[in-house]
């Protein structure tokens, strides 16, 4: 019987239509019911396998969760986008195909994401989630994440609250 092993690496080229389908299963998942139908859908056309490969190929801070040899899950990072602010990196994205959640592969992307930022010299981090994503709330929450700030997302005519959780 062979056993899986999760790890946690950069992206390869290869891993792109994979992580087209995590983005758009994760957002279904995580989203449908928030942001509106067609916005959503609209949203998902939009990070199909050429946007994948072009992020792999510029080399974007992106980790992946390779299951079995399998990318079923991935973080982006980098420099926050919140201005004059303490915390100076920011995880922009954390997605795992959703018959994965709930088995502590987001706190291994989490983990993963916060070590390359202070590897880097980074200091302070900031995610933000959408206030109607209870999951993601309470991801960050239970983390230690600190809500520090609040802003709005519009999609289509709708606007949607956001919160900015920080860590020190």
């Amino acid at each position: 019987m062979e056993t899986k092993v999760a790890q946690i690496r950069r992206g390869r080229p290869d891993d792109s239509p994979k992580l087209a389908e995590v983005y758009a299963d994760a957002w279904r998942g995580a989203y449908q019911g928030i942001i509106p139908h067609k916005q959503l859908e609209r949203l998902i056309a939009l990070r199909g396998p050429g946007w994948w490969d072009t992020a792999i190929v510029r080399k974007n801070a992106m980790l992946v969760l390779d299951f079995g040899g399998e990318a079923l899950g991935y973080a982006t990072y980098g420099r926050s986008r919140l201005r004059r602010s303490a915390f100076q990196g920011e995880i922009y994205e954390i997605y795992i195909h959703p018959v994965y959640q709930g088995l502590g592969f987001g706190e291994q992307l989490f983990s993963g994401a916060r070590k390359c930022l202070a590897n880097a010299g980074v200091k302070g981090l900031v995610v933000w989630a959408l206030a109607d994503n209870d999951a993601a709330c309470n991801f960050y929450l239970n983390r230690g994440g600190e809500p520090v700030a609040e802003g709005s997302e519009r999609f289509g005519d709708m606007s949607l609250r956001k919160i900015a959780f920080a860590w020190r």
